[in-house]
């Protein structure tokens, strides 16, 4: 027998379980299969197609989806009425739903009067206030790296520029890497973690020790290929408080979550205090 007779008999099959002689509102809605009191819409079968399908491909997922809507649909049903204690189930549904309802509700009720935004100079404060909170779990180091290919011109002054933190310096290496230069990366002004540098160097030391670069400021690497220079300004050591820049995302969602649950507490409270002045919470002893 062919796939599409066999989609065939199983649509007719579920067809059949259907029953005749019902009005059904569809709301406007086209169906495409019935299997008990449920539909399966053409709307809902063109919003599942992926963009950009078509022709025999669309007509094997159409017949692969309408298959497993129809197999879910029938193993639902065999299920409905074969699991015991119902009532437990009902239960559990009532509840769920419940919960859910609360929870839509309550991201509302946030979304509402709070947003996501939270002032910078609250972050800075909490940061400062909460130093053993960020505390890094690796080495980071601000500074100059540049790879150039071993055959690159005037190699010489590129190992005198990038050890010097001075204006002049950066700006003719900067220059000279823009046709030069395989990678080139300034980072004075934030922090990096060893571990990237280590991804860009090859470096045995740094497989075994990130610290290394805390006594090596300038290292100078030579492969067959390119020779790559790190100039490390500053370093902060693995345990050290994280910079601000790497905990600001941390630290903006701990604060959001403390003033969603002070929000939703105080909600609560408001309801509780407005039910009991209005006597609509009745104990019973």
């Amino acid at each position: 027998m062919g796939q599409k007779n066999k989609i065939f008999l199983i649509i007719l099959t579920a067809l059949l379980l259907g029953g005749c002689g019902q009005t059904v509102d569809h709301k406007g809605k086209t169906p495409l299969v019935q299997v008990g009191n449920e539909f399966l819409y053409k709307e809902d079968l063109r919003a599942a197609m992926p963009v950009g399908i078509k022709g025999q491909d669309s007509i094997q997922f159409a017949e692969r989806y309408i298959r497993t809507w129809v197999e879910d649909a029938l193993l639902f049903h065999k299920a409905e009425g074969n699991v015991p204690d119902n009532l437990k189930l009902e239960e559990l549904v009532a509840s769920y739903r419940k919960a859910l309802i609360v929870h839509a509700y309550q991201e509302e009720l946030v979304n509402q009067q709070l947003g996501d935004s939270i002032d910078e100079a609250e972050i800075k404060q909490y940061y400062q206030q909460n130093p053993t909170l960020f505390r890094a779990t690796q080495p980071y180091v601000q500074g100059l790296f540049i790879k150039v290919p071993v055959k690159a011109p005037h190699l010489g002054n590129v190992r005198t520029w990038y050890k010097q933190n001075t204006q002049d310096a950066v700006d003719r290496l900067l220059k000279y890497s823009i046709g030069n230069a395989v990678s080139y990366d300034y980072f004075y002004d934030r922090w990096l973690p060893v571990s990237d540098l280590a991804a860009k160097i090859p470096l045995k030391e740094l497989d075994t020790d990130f610290g290394y670069l805390e006594k090596k400021k300038n290292v100078e690497v030579r492969d067959t290929a390119f020779c790559y220079f790190l100039h490390v300004e500053h370093f902060l050591p693995e345990g050290e408080q994280l910079p601000l820049e790497y905990a600001r995302t941390e630290i903006k969602e701990i604060l959001i979550n403390l003033k969603r649950v002070e929000f939703i507490n105080r909600v609560k409270q408001d309801l509780y205090n407005e039910a009991s002045e209005d006597k609509d919470i009745i104990y019973y002893n």
